[in-house]
Order: structure tokens, then sequence, then C-alpha cells
């Protein structure tokens, strides 16, 4: 019993400690670097890239609990992002 207490207060911590949250996000401006945002939530959980005709893309997803943040970048810039948790939505 001890341990599972343990464990769901260590738990607890690391999650109120998560960089993944509506915060954040909002400090997310469009034309930031990806190093900036990197900087700001950490390394992406999935992240995706292409490059067409000179442009490149990236998508890429944070992911901490029930909260995604998602932020598409333009050659290295943010170009759109979107901030999911259960019940709530913002862009």
């Amino acid at each position: 019993m001890k341990k599972t207490l343990l464990a769901l207060a260590a738990a607890l911590v690391l999650a109120a400690c998560s960089k993944v949250n509506q915060e954040n996000f909002l400090k997310i401006q469009e034309g930031m670097s990806e190093e900036q945002v990197i900087a700001l939530l950490g390394r992406p959980t999935e992240s995706n890239s292409v490059n067409v005709l000179g442009v490149s893309g990236t998508a890429s997803r944070w992911e901490a609990g029930d909260t995604v943040i998602t932020v598409r970048f333009v050659n290295g810039q943010v170009a759109f992002k979107s901030f999911d948790k259960a019940g709530q939505k913002a862009k």
C-alpha cells in the first residue's frame, strides 16, 4: 500500500511539472522558431517533416496525460498551433 501511494504521489508531481499546458501554449507565437518552441515545451512526442519545392514543413505534437499541443512549422517557423485537453480546445 505504501509503495502504491508513493508511486501515485510521484505521478502527480510529474504531471504538475509538465511543460505541456495551456500557459505554455499561449506563449507560442506565430513566427517563433522551432528551436524556441522546443526550448519552451521540450522535445516533441512525435514529429513529421516534408520538403516540397523548397518549402519545408514540420508537424509536431507534445502529449502529457490528456493534453496535446500540436504545432505546424513552415520553413522552421510557427504557422499554426492547437491545444486540446479533454473538455477544452484552443487555437
